[in-house]
């Protein structure tokens, strides 16, 4: 007679339990290892956002809440002291730095759209043109954007100039006389300058968005008869929404921290730019004029930044919600 033995089912689970206990899954470590990797491409860019701007922002915060002080009859010099919110207090009375706030701001509600309008339409133009045509005028485009912003300003200003600026000797071919830097025309001058640097930074932005659209779209809205026009109007803009917005927010952040253009048109007309045109200027002034009031120039940068961030929030909060 044969002697059989049976062994006892192995549970499903053990193997399993064992391997979790032991730390092996392979696809768990492989998961982790992904993560670390992106956490080290990364690094680089939190480092740099960190003491570029976080920390910065921080010393400026600390440096708010002092104020400087002489004692005795000022022979020895200013030292600092605590002085909590009252840079604050005083920031927003500062009816000059509110003004150019103000000022900023309209100029902002204005120039925002147009670069956005202009841009979009040459990332369309772009998009739709042909692959020969498109590297070329893609780069002749951008130019503008990468010619350094001083240097953008300096030439405008020429082209502006009353004196030497050819434009002016153009108009006056047709019996008009034009002031640029008048009251009436500095902001128009400004506005032409700011659209003329920034439409091709957008418009990368933009048409690269545009590129990774399924073009299997195009073409079954083509079968349906749909327009050229109507495909841009009804499936590219709505596609690249989140760009739009990304780029309309990165525009509207720059030009409420308008300074090296007004401070170089200052220096043509330093009548209707005045010292505290715009709140960077303002803060500029309190840090390099003499004496420097660098703690009040630190409120001052901090209610500038929290103010953007506000807008900033807004701005994003609406357009989302319109968009759901």
């Amino acid at each position: 007679m044969m002697n059989t033995t049976v062994k006892p089912a192995k549970p499903a689970n053990v193997g399993k339990a064992a391997q979790q206990g032991s730390g092996m899954n392979p696809v768990t470590s492989w998961h982790r290892h992904r993560g670390l990797k992106g956490a080290l491409f990364g690094l680089p860019f939190f480092a740099l956002f960190l003491f570029s701007f976080i920390l910065p922002f921080l010393y400026a915060l600390w440096k708010s809440l002092f104020e400087l002080k002489y004692s005795g009859l000022g022979l020895d010099g200013p030292h600092p002291r605590f002085a909590g919110l009252a840079q604050y207090a005083r920031a927003f009375q500062d009816a000059a730095f509110w003004s150019g706030m103000g000022r900023v701001a309209l100029f902002t509600c204005v120039a925002t759209p147009l670069i956005m309008a202009f841009a979009a339409v040459e990332a369309l133009l772009l998009d739709a043109a042909k692959r020969a045509a498109k590297k070329a005028y893609r780069i002749l485009l951008l130019v503008p954007y990468m010619v350094p912003t001083i240097v953008s300003t300096l030439v405008w200003v020429y082209l502006y100039s009353p004196d030497i600026g050819p434009l002016k000797r153009f108009f006056a071919l047709f019996g008009v006389t034009v002031d640029f830097f008048s009251p009436q025309l500095l902001w128009v001058s400004m506005a032409n300058l700011l659209l003329w640097v920034n439409i091709g930074f957008n418009m990368l932005i933009m048409y690269g968005s545009l590129t990774a659209i399924d073009p299997s779209l195009y073409e079954s809205a083509r079968i349906d008869g749909a327009s050229e026009l109507r495909i841009a109007w009804s499936i590219k803009l709505p596609m690249i929404r989140g760009t739009l917005l990304l780029t309309g927010l990165l525009s509207m952040i720059g030009m409420l921290q308008l300074f090296d253009q007004p401070l170089l048109f200052r220096s043509a007309s330093p009548q209707t730019v005045t010292a505290n045109f715009t709140p960077i200027m303002t803060i500029y002034n309190y840090t390099f004029s003499a004496g420097g009031d660098y703690n009040y120039a630190a409120a001052l940068s901090v209610v500038l930044a929290l103010v953007i961030a506000a807008i900033s929030a807004v701005v994003y909060g609406v357009t989302n919600r319109k968009g759901q």
